[in-house]
């Protein structure tokens, strides 16, 4: 796999979100022209990408902003954690605890509580830019 796509409606927001997640910004371009058009059978797309990068540099998430067409909210706008198509995207983290105490103050919130999974992980999701559900987890040692 080379990445994951995520659209959102503000691209900075969403940069900083991912940059305190321990992503690093790895470039940006603005997108456009007839072969993108024909790769999403949409006419006259233009968006500005952001690709972040994680710190083993194994994955990547290209995080996308519509200027034209304007970006669609999916329904339900805010989707429940049982609804089809992509769930969330999981990252292992040293301290769960300050992960989601600076994530919160970009806005994120816990959709459930942390939680404990036997005496493996201590586990959350939290919803983020565009409603993104990221998924947290610390090894237990």
């Amino acid at each position: 796999m080379d990445h994951v796509s995520v659209v959102v409606d503000d691209l900075e927001a969403a940069i900083a979100y991912f940059t305190e997640l321990g992503m690093e910004l790895e470039g940006r371009a603005p997108i456009e022209g007839p072969v993108v058009d024909s790769i999403n059978a949409i006419d006259d797309i233009k968006v500005d990408i952001a690709m972040m990068k994680t710190p083993d540099g194994q994955g990547r998430l290209e995080l996308t902003k519509f200027r034209s067409p304007a970006a669609i909210a999916g329904d339900p706008e805010v989707a429940p954690p049982n609804m089809l198509g992509l769930r969330s995207v999981m990252f292992t983290v040293d301290d769960l605890d300050d992960i989601v105490a600076r994530l919160r103050s970009h806005g994120a919130e816990l959709v459930g509580r942390v939680e404990q999974y036997e005496d493996v992980y201590r586990l959350c999701y939290l919803r983020g830019p565009a409603n993104i559900i990221v998924a947290l987890a610390e090894p237990l040692k």
